[in-house]
């Protein structure tokens, strides 16, 4: 059988311009940018990995120019923890899921702004149509970054894929206001490996054989997947970096781990058979609250229950979305997480349907322990088309709750308000 033919293309060309250029010089001849890629695997990568850079911190900055030279964290009160931080921030030790307390007495100085999911939701959902005019595989990760296949478009966008993304990547800061980086190679993993090289506003480019090089010295838990226990269970083995998985026999690594020897034995090498997969949707749609103080009684934490299930009734309603597992999630003044779940007979966007189910198993978990997270959840979901309400009681929520929105989206958020979310003197972050 014969060899494929070899891609033909650049190895080196300007991000700014699409230029081609000789892969010795510095600066684009045309433009007089320093922004080159340059890979001698260039024309023949085509799967990318596109990260959105700080992007809530981002869209707030591309909104208010004021502080676009300012450390911003994102994120709830005193008692929250960090949505998301700038570069700037980060330089002072800020980092994402960090409490709020911590990140201010590391930047006292940080414009702290709560976060704005709609508008977040907006803006994620301009990239990924844009994305899309790149290629139908698009396997979004979360609202800011996704995997892209761009193999066998070269001939659609007459380019190679590397000035294909280069374009993108111009064209969203341009047109959206916010910046991407870009990781290219040929699998999932050494792609999204490749994003994290130039962050932000970063172009790299990553192929099979300087991979095993470049991950030699990571940690084990550089590898996705590989969590704190998994990393507890390779030390006690010997196994502390990727070089020493790289060094390790496959057959032995996979007896001596059953279930993840052989993946990490790939992956310790760059190899990474998994394929691209188009968006499949949200698996889940869910809201949490960060409280100001403490929390231990049920009264209280039945009425912000109340306002959680709305915001996720709202959220599968303007989806066009229903769901028939609900999740309540719960953490304790120590930080210990209880997460409990139910399925119900036929999937629902009431928030009526969504409180009465979770607070139920609210009631389960009130024993004096003082809470100071809550969360509702809807999961297993399907087309708002198909939520059931076919009982009585179903009936009926229905046709309140949905003439209350119509007289919300008339007359405003605060037209109607039920007589649970009135409370006392807590507040939710």
């Amino acid at each position: 059988m014969s060899e494929p033919a070899p891609v033909v293309g650049p190895t080196c060309f300007c991000r700014d311009c699409l230029g081609d250029l000789d892969a010795r010089v510095k600066r684009c001849g045309e433009c007089g940018s320093p922004r080159l890629v340059r890979h001698r695997a260039l024309p023949a990568l085509a799967l990318a990995h596109i990260d959105c850079d700080a992007f809530y911190a981002t869209v707030e900055k591309r909104d208010n120019p004021d502080i676009a030279d300012r450390p911003v964290i994102i994120g709830g009160g005193k008692r929250g923890v960090v949505s998301a931080a700038c570069y700037i921030a980060r330089t002072y030790g800020v980092r994402s899921a960090m409490p709020m307390f911590k990140a201010l007495e590391l930047c006292p100085g940080a414009v702290v702004i709560p976060p704005d999911m709609a508008k977040y939701v907006r803006v994620g959902r301009e990239v990924r149509q844009a994305m899309l005019r790149l290629t139908p595989l698009v396997e979004p990760l979360s609202i800011d970054e996704a995997f892209l296949d761009l193999a066998g478009t070269q001939r659609v966008h007459g380019m190679i894929p590397a000035k294909v993304l280069a374009r993108f990547a111009r064209d969203v800061e341009r047109g959206v206001g916010i910046t991407v980086s870009v990781g290219l190679s040929c699998n999932k993993f050494l792609a999204k490996v490749a994003s994290d090289l130039d962050k932000p506003r970063g172009f790299a480019a990553l192929d099979q054989e300087e991979a095993r090089a470049l991950l030699a010295d990571k940690p084990v838990g550089f590898i996705f997947g590989v969590g704190p226990a998994t990393q507890e269970r390779l030390a006690r083995g010997g196994f502390r970096t990727v070089a020493d998985l790289q060094r390790a026999d496959e057959i032995e690594l996979m007896k001596q781990f059953p279930s993840d020897g052989r993946r990490l034995w790939r992956l310790a090498r760059g190899i990474d058979d998994r394929k691209v997969v188009p968006d499949r949707g949200a698996k889940t749609i869910s809201s949490e609250t960060t409280f100001e103080s403490d929390i231990r009684d049920f009264a209280t934490l039945e009425r912000l229950l109340w306002r959680l299930s709305e915001k996720v009734s709202l959220r599968l309603k303007n989806a066009g979305l229903a769901g028939s597992t609900i999740t309540l999630k719960l953490k304790t003044a120590d930080f210990r997480q209880r997460t409990r779940s139910q399925s119900i007979s036929a999937p629902t966007q009431l928030a009526a349907k969504i409180f009465a189910v979770s607070r139920e198993l609210l009631a389960k978990e009130i024993d004096g322990t003082a809470f100071r997270l809550m969360g509702a959840g809807v999961s297993a979901l399907r087309p708002g088309s198909q939520a059931d309400d076919s009982d009585m009681l179903d009936r009926r929520a229905a046709h309140a709750e949905r003439a209350m929105d119509d007289l919300r989206k008339k007359f405003g958020a605060g037209a109607v308000i039920r007589g649970i979310a009135y409370g006392g003197p807590e507040k939710a972050g």
